[in-house]
C-alpha cells in the first residue's frame, strides 16, 4: 500500500502538521552515466511532537529520504514543506544526528555542544548556559571537561544529541545513531532518547534497521520497500510513552514487531 493512500494514518488530525512531504523521489548519476532510483514518489504528513522511525534494510534510501528532510539532500521530484515552508537547505529549527558522533577531538565537551550557537554568533555566557543545561538533559553532567577520546561511544552519542538538541529545535532528524553500539548501551539510550524526545517535545525522524527499536520507540513505523524505495505501510505504535524497557519482552509489543517482520519480509500480501 503506498503512502500517499494514507496520509495521516495513526496521527490524530488534531495534532498540528510539522511536515509535508509532496511526491519527492531522488534519481543518481552514476560515473558511467547510468539512472539509478533510490527513492520513489513518497508523500505523508507527520505532526508536532511525533516520533517517527523509517524502517527498513540497509541501502533501502532510508538515509536519503532522510538527508532529504533534513534539506541536506535535494530531491530529484517533489517538495518537502516544514511549517507550510519549502525547504531548501538546513534550517536552524533542525538538529542531526548521525551513527558516527563527528565530534572535535580538540574540543572538550562542553565545546562541542557550544559549536552551533558559536557558529551563529551567540555570546559566550548565553551559549555556556543554553550547554550545560543540554549536557545535564542527556546526563552528562561532570564530564564537560572531557574529550571525545575519554568517552565512550554511547556517551559520544550523548554529546552528539545535545549538540543537536543545542539550539532547541523543534525537528531532531538521526540516521542510525545506535547502530554501532552494544546492546545494552543501545536499550539505554532508547530509554534516554525516549525522555528527551518527552521533555522537549520535538519531533523526531529517527532511521533504524532494528524493528524492535522502531517498535518500542514510535509513535508512527514507516516500513521501507527496497529500491527504488517507497513506504510499504505506515503501521502505528497504539501504546502510551514513556514506555518501559520490560515492554520489549511483551506481547503486546511482540504483535508489532512481527508484523513489521511480516513486512520487510514481504509476507504481508502487500
Amino acid at each position: 500500500m503506498r503512502l500517499a493512500m494514507q496520509k495521516i494514518h495513526g496521527r490524530p488530525e488534531s495534532m498540528p502538521t510539522l511536515i509535508e512531504i509532496e511526491g519527492i523521489a531522488k534519481t543518481y548519476q552514476t560515473a558511467d552515466g547510468v539512472a539509478v532510483r533510490a527513492v520513489d514518489s513518497v508523500s505523508c504528513s507527520i505532526g508536532s511532537g511525533e516520533f517517527i522511525s523509517l524502517l527498513g534494510p540497509s541501502g533501502c534510501g532510508k538515509s536519503t529520504l532522510m538527508m532529504m528532510m533534513a534539506g541536506l539532500l535535494a530531491p530529484s521530484e517533489g517538495q518537502i514543506l516544514f511549517k507550510g515552508q519549502p525547504v531548501h537547505e538546513p534550517l536552524k529549527d533542525f538538529g542531526v544526528v548521525f551513527q558516527d558522533a563527528i565530534l572535535l577531538p580538540w574540543r572538550n565537551v562542553i565545546a562541542n555542544v557550544e559549536l552551533p550557537q558559536e557558529i551563529l554568533g551567540m555570546t559566550k555566557n548565553r551559549r555556556r548556559d543554553l550547554a550545560e543545561k543540554m549536557i545535564q538533559l542527556v546526563g552528562l553532567s561532570g564530564f564537560e571537561k572531557k574529550f571525545p577520546h575519554e568517552l565512550s561511544g554511547g556517551m559520544q552519542q550523548r554529546v552528539a544529541i545535545a549538540r543537536a538538541l543545542s539550539l532547541n529545535p523543534s525537528l531532531i532528524l538521526m540516521d542510525e545513531p545506535f547502530g554501532a553500539l552494544d546492546a545494552m548501551t543501545r536499550e539505554q539510550l532508547n530509554l534516554e532518547l525516549q525522555r528527551i524526545s518527552l521533555e522537549t517535545g520535538a519531533t523526531v525522524i529517527f532511521v533504524t534497521h532494528s524493528i524492535a527499536e522502531a517498535a518500542f520507540l514510535s509513535d508512527r513505523v514507516f516500513v521501507m520497500s527496497g529500491r527504488p524505495s517507497t513506504v510499504r505501510e505506515i503501521v502505528p505504535i497504539d501504546i502510551p510513552r514513556p514506555r518501559d524497557i520490560d515492554l520489549l519482552s511483551s506481547d503486546r509489543l511482540g504483535g508489532y514487531i512481527t508484523h513489521l517482520r511480516r513486512l520487510l519480509d514481504g509476507k504481508d500480501g502487500h
